[in-house]
């Protein structure tokens, strides 16, 4: 048996559900999710002072999760927020829906496109594509200015526009493959494929199957370099191994 942990960075019970549904329905059998969801964080995510503000908790769950018996870590936002800190402090592999979405566009295409929710995360995703190595083949980053809520309050809304900016990024961008720029997106992900035509990649379910793959590989997070247990600090939390 394999126990994944998937935490949802922002306090939004809903969308931690839709996420872990997404999660579960790809999971290998005998896989078991266990869902984090940090109280008294950002209803959602939408830059970088929200990123800031739920970072704490979320590497409070992940240390918690690592207790109970995990084995590895998804963090269920698109900004990968906290990532090399939650790869810190955890022994098991942590994994960002971000880098795992970019790195299986570019296994499947030579060039795509990533469509998000509002305007402002475009440059934050941008350069989140070039430091995981996408360069060129990232084509663009698009927005369809609709805040992360209204994926799930007004979802009718969010297909058209998704659908839209998907076809959008074919014609325009010479996209050959599409990612999902948010966590909440993730249960569209077959339905925008098969509306539009395009190959949809979401990073929850990349990132479940990467873990997966990893764990059963018998990996560990490197811990003699930039991912060492944090030091011991006076009247601070010590997470260090021996």
């Amino acid at each position: 048996m394999m126990r994944l942990h998937l935490v949802n960075p922002n306090s939004t019970h809903a969308m931690t559900e839709q996420v872990g549904r997404a999660a579960r329905r790809v999971a290998a059998t005998g896989t078991v999710i266990d869902l984090g969801n940090p109280p008294d964080t950002p209803a959602s995510i939408e830059g970088y002072y929200d990123e800031a503000m739920a970072v704490p908790a979320m590497l409070a769950a992940i240390r918690a999760a690592e207790a109970r018996g995990a084995q590895a870590h998804v963090i269920a936002c698109f900004d990968d927020p906290g990532l090399s800190a939650a790869r810190e402090v955890a022994g098991g592999p942590v994994i960002g829906i971000c880098q795992a979405a970019i790195q299986v566009a570019m296994t499947l295409a030579s060039r795509f496109s990533i469509v998000t929710t509002l305007p402002r995360s475009v440059p934050i995703i941008e350069d989140l594509a070039d430091a995981y190595g996408a360069g060129r083949r990232c084509r663009r980053v698009r927005a369809i200015d609709l805040p992360v809520l209204a994926l799930d309050e007004d979802p009718a809304t969010a297909r058209r526009l998704l659908a839209a900016e998907i076809r959008a990024a074919r014609a325009q961008d010479g996209a050959e493959a599409v990612v999902l720029g948010c966590a909440g997106m993730a249960e569209l992900c077959d339905w925008l494929a098969a509306e539009t035509g395009v190959p949809v990649i979401d990073g929850v379910t990349a990132a479940v199957k990467q873990a997966e793959a990893i764990i059963g590989m018998g990996y560990r997070t490197a811990k003699t370099g930039a991912y060492a247990w944090p030091r011991a600090k006076r009247g601070g939390l010590c997470c260090e191994v021996a």
